[in-house]
């Protein structure tokens, strides 16, 4: 009586396991790979620098801060900063603009060579840039933003800087490694598009009939519980 009311469980453990294998073994593995990669080195800190100490101090920055204001409108803000031996003045405004912080010029983008200075000044190794390429789109990995360059070294992890076109800045740094990551990641929360949806109806569906797997496996044990059997061989 027991076996035949217990049989639909044992069906549906079985298709579940069918179904759910796969994704239980992406799931154990891309929790074994996130969990033995330090997120430093996911987020490349021992790579590349993503700020370098300002080596100029208030005094260096003599620009007339009444003449620049005039030249923006809706100003925000106002940062110190600097780009490689030149201290710059940032104003946020309706239009974000930099200056020479000494002449208080307005500064151009900087030029490729200006660039691959910049990305080699905050690079960590000791490889050559294999490519600079200017985007007016970047990729995914660092969300698609617009006007940016990305410069990437000849070593072994293909470490690439991104960094703004009009600044200079460093925006992100990503290797090899976080490659690697981003598609564990990816498989963690099968989300194939963005990997960035950690709520999507996929993963909430599987989520859910693995639940459903767990239960039907607790029901198949009452069939026959290890107690009972220690209990007959007794």
């Amino acid at each position: 009586m027991i076996k035949t009311a217990l049989k639909p469980a044992r069906k549906v453990h079985k298709y579940l396991g069918y179904l759910l294998a796969l994704q239980i073994f992406a799931w154990l593995l891309g929790g074994l790979v996130m969990s033995a990669i330090p997120l430093e080195m996911v987020h490349g800190k021992h790579l590349a620098n993503r700020q370098i100490d300002n080596p100029f101090s208030a005094a260096d920055y003599t620009a007339s801060l009444d003449g620049l204001k005039q030249q923006v409108s809706e100003l925000k803000s106002i940062e110190y900063k600097h780009f490689l031996d030149i201290p710059i003045i940032k104003l946020n405004a309706e239009h974000t603009a930099y200056f020479h912080g000494k002449t208080g010029s307005l500064l151009p983008p900087p030029n490729q060579a200006n660039i691959e200075q910049q990305a080699k000044a905050h690079y960590m190794g000791n490889a050559d840039i294999a490519q600079a390429t200017l985007m007016p789109v970047g990729p995914r990995e660092v969300q698609y933003r617009k006007d940016i360059w990305q410069v990437t070294f000849n070593d072994k992890v293909s470490t690439t800087i991104y960094l703004d076109s009009k600044s200079g800045q460093v925006i992100t740094v990503r290797s090899t490694i976080w490659r690697i990551f981003d598609f564990f990641w990816m498989l963690h929360i099968m989300d194939y598009d963005e990997r960035d949806d950690f709520n999507n109806p996929l993963l909430i569906s599987f989520s859910a009939t693995s639940v459903l797997f767990c239960i039907s496996g607790l029901i198949l044990l009452f069939q026959s519980p290890p107690w009972r059997r220690s209990r007959i061989l007794k």
